[in-house]
């Protein structure tokens, strides 16, 4: 019955990859797994951006707009990343490789390669560290 799980659950998270590449234009590679319950914004899609490998948890929010100051704008998130479960990320923001954000924060700036970064705002907290497939340390 797992297994069965397991396979409904990669057909149903390939479809919503084709959709959101092919309908809204979105730049996400083929081996991202995104959560279903994980929001990606839909207002400028085009300016999604994500690399190989990474991971979107439950309930994370990917902005690439700002209504109330009128923005449209690119946001990046690079390979083997890891995004926590409830974390905002605002737009224009670069998430560097090889990068693990903690649960619930908000990226309110950019986030270099090869660090773990948590908190409101979202600060570094450890550098130096390398991760594997879908943001697991190594």
């Amino acid at each position: 019955m797992v297994k069965i799980r397991n396979f409904v659950r990669l057909i149903i998270i390939f479809i919503r990859h084709q959709y959101y590449t092919k309908v809204f234009g979105m730049d996400i590679a083929n081996n991202v797994r995104i959560s279903l319950k994980a929001i990606l914004d839909k207002t400028y899609p085009k300016g999604i951006h994500i690399g190989e490998n990474s991971y979107i948890a439950a309930g994370a929010n990917i902005l690439s707009h700002d209504f109330t100051r009128n923005i449209h704008t690119d946001t990046y998130i690079g390979k083997n990343t890891f995004i926590g479960i409830n974390t905002i990320v605002l737009p224009g923001i670069k998430i560097g490789d090889s990068v693990i954000v903690g649960s619930g924060s908000v990226v309110t700036k950019d986030i270099p390669s090869n660090c773990i970064a948590a908190g409101n705002p979202a600060k570094i907290l450890r550098e130096g560290i390398s991760t594997k497939k879908y943001g697991q340390l190594a």
